[in-house]
């Protein structure tokens, strides 16, 4: 492959031989869905849960996988540990996360997600939140790359965060807090951009997006893609093969923004699970079992969105 291919992992999959089969034959990178975030590793300031990510790490090493690390510090995480700490001893305790963390894996994760989901959920401005309020909008974001680069100083550190193609406003304001941060000396070093694809967007909004992170001359990563048929609570007259047309078109678009790029800036290309029934999106109340977001059905098969993927990078 041109460049790498990689998926989300959970430990408990690798007793799944159908999954381990179909990820040793496909993917050279392994991204930890949910076991190397802090919800996980952090009970407490001081008490830290390793067993999964551990297992995870391991079975890169054995099976020659890259390890992508995700994720030290997300606006959704957190809260309950730090928010009684006084100003000195938060400080403390979110330096001290970074370094155990990063430090942990250093020399076996390539790279890192340091900051998850910064900007806002409409994209005006970034998110008011634990660290935010206590460091500054910025401040967190620039402190958790510094501490990141001191734990582990050969890990690319990106900053990551998802709509950045399917809302223009979202991605623009992505775009400026990396100018900023650059200009400030933060040593951000790629950028992450989830792309859990809405089938609805324009024809033309993900390359145009691409285009503009691409002037920074840093590597994307491709980091959590999926890309759901469900309509969202819409009224939907399209048939099933018109949902998977606007799929397809929407997938095979983005696959062509990134293999466009420089080689040096194609850090990977990450799908959020192998096969539709792995997917956060088949979890939850709303599933009715027929939704297809990923490159794998349910039997390991592939889908028409693996179709649109593999024919644009056998095209290149």
């Amino acid at each position: 492959m041109p460049f790498p291919i990689g998926t989300a992992a959970m430990a408990g999959q690798f007793d799944d031989p159908a999954w381990v089969h179909l990820a040793l034959t496909h993917v050279s990178q392994l991204t930890p869905e949910w076991e190397m975030k802090m919800e996980y590793i952090l009970a407490g300031p001081d008490d830290y849960r390793w067993d999964a990510p551990d297992r995870i790490a391991a079975f890169c090493v054995t099976h020659g996988l890259r390890l992508h690390g995700h994720a030290l510090i997300w606006y959704a995480q957190g809260a309950e540990v730090f928010e009684g700490l006084d100003r000195a001893r938060f400080i403390e305790a979110f330096d001290g996360y970074i370094a155990t963390v990063a430090g942990r894996y250093r020399g076996r994760a390539v790279g890192w997600d340091v900051v998850n989901e910064a900007v806002a959920e409409d994209g005006n401005g970034l998110r008011d939140c634990h660290w935010s309020r206590a460091l500054g909008q910025d401040g967190y974001i620039a402190r958790a790359f510094e501490q990141a680069k001191a734990a582990d100083p050969d890990a690319v550190l990106f900053l990551n965060d998802y709509n950045l193609e399917n809302n223009p406003t979202k991605g623009a304001t992505f775009l400026r807090l990396v100018e900023r941060l650059l200009k400030a000396g933060v040593p951000i070093g790629g950028l992450g951009t989830q792309s859990h694809l809405d089938i609805e967007i324009p024809a033309g909004q993900t390359r145009a997006f691409f285009r503009d992170a691409a002037a920074f001359g840093l590597p994307i990563h491709v980091s959590e893609l999926d890309a759901s048929l469900r309509s969202e609570g819409r009224i939907d007259t399209r048939s099933p093969r018109q949902r998977i047309d606007q799929q397809t078109a929407r997938v095979a678009e983005l696959t062509e923004a990134f293999v466009a790029l420089p080689p040096a800036q194609r850090y990977a290309f990450t799908v959020w699970g192998m096969r539709d029934t792995d997917s956060w999106l088949r979890r939850d109340a709303r599933d009715d079992g027929k939704d297809s977001p990923l490159l794998f059905d349910a039997a390991g098969q592939p889908t028409p969105m693996f179709d649109a993927v593999a024919g644009v990078i056998r095209a290149r």
